[in-house]
């Protein structure tokens, strides 16, 4: 069974999964589920019972926070560095965001009984999972940071960037109007923001579709929040 696993492990791209040793794996092999997660699909609404995680493959989900009054931001992503339903390994059941797919993606599905088994077990996937938790709280402490502190410019530039790091794709499926909506930000000011980014060259956007044109530009452009959590992203796995 575990020959047969690796094999399997060596085409898994979720970051988590083929990180552990081909024991562990093999363990949770026969317990994951592959699955298609179609755009705008909400996974979770707040106050849901955590019934499976995901370890994302490809693609790209938001956590999101709605307002009493209907205002939304987005506070973090996942892509295929990570895992959907962390609060399962932090003994809550109850999940207290929006979890919505922004891209189509493929991830492996488990429920939330074996996700806790394995992880309880302290071995690698324990580590792993502990060690991503601290990536998300990254993610959420510079979102907030970069909301009060930064140009809108600065935080679309940082957003973009996020975004393709995990799609890896210059061409991003993307309207003004789910922008706006995930940065919690009128939609005429998003325009503004992507006319300055689209003038400067950066980027061009047309029905739908943004493309990056000058990503070190790009990078230059956007606030250290992005840096810091790109490099959040890179050690957790060393």
């Amino acid at each position: 069974m575990v020959y047969g696993a690796v094999s399997k492990q060596l085409a898994v791209r979720n970051k988590i999964l083929a990180a552990l040793p081909h024991e562990e794996f093999a363990r949770l092999l026969p317990h994951l589920e592959s699955v298609y997660l179609q755009k705008g699909e909400i996974v979770y609404l707040p106050g849901d019972d955590i019934q499976f995680g995901y370890f994302l493959v490809s693609g790209l989900v938001s956590f999101l926070f709605t307002t009493e009054t209907g205002s939304t931001i987005e506070v973090a992503m996942v892509g295929n560095e990570g895992l959907v339903g962390v609060p399962v390994i932090l003994r809550n059941r109850v999940i207290p965001y929006e979890v919505t797919v922004q891209f189509v993606t493929e991830a492996f599905k488990i429920r939330a009984e074996a996700l806790q088994e394995e992880f309880d077990r302290g071995e690698t996937l324990h580590d792993l999972v502990l060690r991503y938790l601290n990536v998300l709280i990254a993610q959420i402490s510079q979102s907030c940071i970069c909301n009060r502190f930064h140009t809108l410019e600065q935080t679309l530039s940082r957003w973009l960037l996020l975004v393709q790091d995990r799609v890896n794709s210059e061409s991003l499926n993307l309207t003004q109007e789910s922008i706006s909506h995930i940065l919690g930000v009128p939609r005429t000011a998003v325009t503004m923001a992507a006319g300055d980014l689209q003038r400067a060259g950066l980027i061009r956007y047309s029905r739908g579709k943004i493309f990056i044109l000058d990503r070190r530009r790009l990078e230059a452009n956007a606030c250290e929040c992005y840096r810091i959590i790109r490099d959040e992203l890179q050690h957790f796995l060393k």
